[in-house]
């Protein structure tokens, strides 16, 4: 079958009409699952739902309780719906039975099937199933989601500059963000949000946020972002080792920059490529929304050399290890200590 888009699924959920089969893959895992969610409460009664609805884990699957789910007629409805998560963890003979039915799906079940962000749904799948993929949200697509969500959440609307801050916060992390947004309409008790309340809420300062320490490190600006270091990591949900994962992110996608460019690749492409880079890598944490980062790392490019993303990757990886150990030192030394590493001070860059 032909890969639908998310309009056309939302089309689906509007009419009612389903096909006999989806497959769920990409790498937001938040956004599938408010799409399971929808389809589930789309496509069943709630009051027979106890009957018509099946929800398995394919590392818990046998083949047994899978044809059972998948041969059972609906009770007082017109479908059952049967959402199977993660179906490559199943063994053999239960994979075996899957196939049979992807070949000849029964017209009263809605198999859905989601692949977790990180995996590859298998080709046969694709082909056989209505396959919809969930990317992460570009820059623009993230501000429109939290307008979105504030008002579905609390009916209050957030300002544009507002979002744009609360995205610098959260990132491409819907969970995270739906949950500051439950607690930012609690805080404003109903009037918009703006950039008072999402500093009050979740700490975060604009020019202080790890994005910004993000971008000073890879400019380079090894002083100011030491700076940032304290205030960035007592603000919540932050942590020395989620600074290390974005900031080993971004060294390798400005060593695989690099790359490209001595491959060839032109200046004027290289977002894009970072983006298809991102998309292939499923759940990659950047930190920040990918047009952040695409943009930061495409403008980094002339101040890195492949020997600098060489010197840098083990000390991201001794990090990384040292964080894991408390005893060692704070969290907050350690990622200090790590830039310091990372940044080449000005006398051995004059002497390079």
């Amino acid at each position: 079958m032909p890969s639908v888009t998310i309009k056309a699924l939302k089309s689906a959920l509007e009419s009612g009409r389903f096909d006999p089969v989806y497959l769920f893959h990409g790498a937001d895992d938040y956004l599938k699952e408010e799409k399971v969610r929808a389809l589930i409460d789309r496509a069943t009664d709630p009051s027979t739902r106890d009957f018509n609805l099946e929800v398995l884990r394919g590392a818990e699957t046998d083949v047994t309780r899978l044809a059972s789910a998948l041969e059972a007629l609906p009770m007082l409805a017109e479908r059952r719906v049967v959402v199977l998560r993660d179906p490559a963890a199943m063994k053999k003979p239960a994979r075996e039975r899957l196939e049979r039915h992807l070949a000849h799906p029964a017209a009263d079940t809605c198999l859905v099937l989601v692949v977790p962000s990180g995996s590859k749904p298998e080709a046969d799948q694709l082909k056989q199933a209505s396959a919809v993929e969930f990317r992460s949200l570009t820059e623009d697509e993230l501000a429109q989601w939290i307008m979105l969500r504030a008002e579905q959440v609390g009916g209050v609307p957030i300002a544009a500059d507002a979002a744009a801050l609360l995205a610098s916060y959260g990132g491409n992390d819907l969970a995270l963000l739906a949950g500051e947004l439950q607690k930012l309409a609690a805080y404003t008790n109903g009037a918009p949000i703006g950039r008072e309340a999402i500093e009050a809420v979740t700490g975060v300062r604009p020019g202080h946020t790890l994005a910004d320490l993000l971008d000073l490190a890879a400019a380079r600006e090894t002083t100011k972002a030491v700076a940032l270091v304290e205030e960035v990591l007592a603000q919540p949900k932050m942590s020395g080792v989620t600074t290390v994962l974005a900031l080993t992110a971004q060294t390798l996608a400005i060593g695989w920059g690099l790359a490209a460019r001595a491959r060839g690749l032109p200046a004027s492409r290289l977002e894009s490529e970072f983006f298809t880079l991102l998309k292939e890598g499923g759940g990659v944490y950047t930190g920040r929304s990918w047009g952040e980062a695409v943009k930061c790392w495409a403008r980094a490019l002339p101040k890195w050399t492949a020997a600098d993303v060489d010197h840098a990757l083990p000390h991201l990886l001794a990090a990384d290890a040292a964080l894991k150990d408390t005893k060692v030192s704070s969290e907050a030394q350690i990622v200090v200590s790590l830039l310091l590493a990372i940044t080449p001070v000005a006398s051995r860059r004059r002497a390079a």
